[in-house]
């Protein structure tokens, strides 16, 4: 079975920011990522990794004023100081955690605004962000995200995704691949895993539609946790999905495919 990680920001919301590495340590994920870790003392969240022992997978990009609805600032044309500032403020985390990994969150553009000056301006952000992470050896990752949960947001699927990753043409670049943003968007998540492997730098789930823990919704977890082993996949897979109770509680799954 793949090697199982927990992220932090949907995960072990019982505790404080800097207890959840070791609560998830002790439901035994070796191995921890987080959403967006800006507003927290990064000092405080070095000591609290090496307190519980456990690998920092990724981070996310700054998402811009979350307030206002941004939800990532890559294809937000004139915002493009912001971004860059973004990525030297996520290079600074990523490198004190050890992170190997960054997801870069394409965001929502404004209504009304030309597509291709939208997609010129994501490609020419995820070429400087991959340049700029890869000088710390952390490489960027592209996820698309289903318009249910975040209307408008602008990279939705895998392909889409991987089009702007040719045209950016950079080799420090990779695809993101939420099994729960997936099946809600396209379905047929065994023959995408196929045919998408090559590309997969990072995988994500949760059962759809709730996006709860596996076995609340409609996918099948053995056969696509055996599939994920069969492709011959060796990255983490991260549980990022929001507990229908108490986060211990909804970790049965671990145990069925232990």
């Amino acid at each position: 079975m793949p090697r199982f990680a927990a992220n932090l920001s949907t995960l072990f919301r019982e505790y404080d920011w800097l207890k959840r590495p070791i609560a998830a340590k002790r439901a035994g994920f070796d191995a921890v990522e987080i959403q967006f870790p800006y507003d927290l003392d990064l000092d405080a969240l070095v000591r609290a990794k090496r307190e519980a022992e456990v690998a920092w997978l990724m981070i996310n990009l700054p998402p811009g004023n979350f307030a206002a609805g941004e939800r990532g600032m890559a294809c937000l044309p004139g915002r493009e100081a912001d971004f860059r500032a973004g990525v030297a403020l996520c290079r600074r985390y990523g490198e004190a955690l050890g992170v190997a990994q960054v997801n870069m969150p394409a965001g929502v553009p404004p209504k009304g605004t030309d597509r291709a000056t939208v997609e010129a301006t994501l490609v020419e952000n995820m070429r400087f962000a991959a340049e700029e992470l890869g000088k710390a050896g952390i490489k960027l990752l592209v996820e698309p995200i289903n318009d249910r949960d975040i209307p408008g947001f602008f990279v939705t699927r895998a392909d889409q995704a991987l089009d702007l990753i040719r045209r950016a043409d950079h080799p420090n670049l990779g695809l993101l691949h939420d099994l729960y943003h997936a099946q809600v968007m396209v379905g047929d998540l065994l023959r995408n895993l196929e045919r998408l492997m090559a590309n997969i730098g990072h995988i994500q789930f949760a059962d759809p539609p709730g996006r709860h823990e596996p076995g609340t919704g409609e996918l099948n977890w053995p056969v696509l946790f055996a599939a994920i082993d069969r492709l011959g996949y060796r990255g983490w897979v991260a549980a990022e999905y929001f507990p229908s109770g108490n986060t211990a509680d909804s970790l049965g799954w671990m145990a069925k495919t232990a």
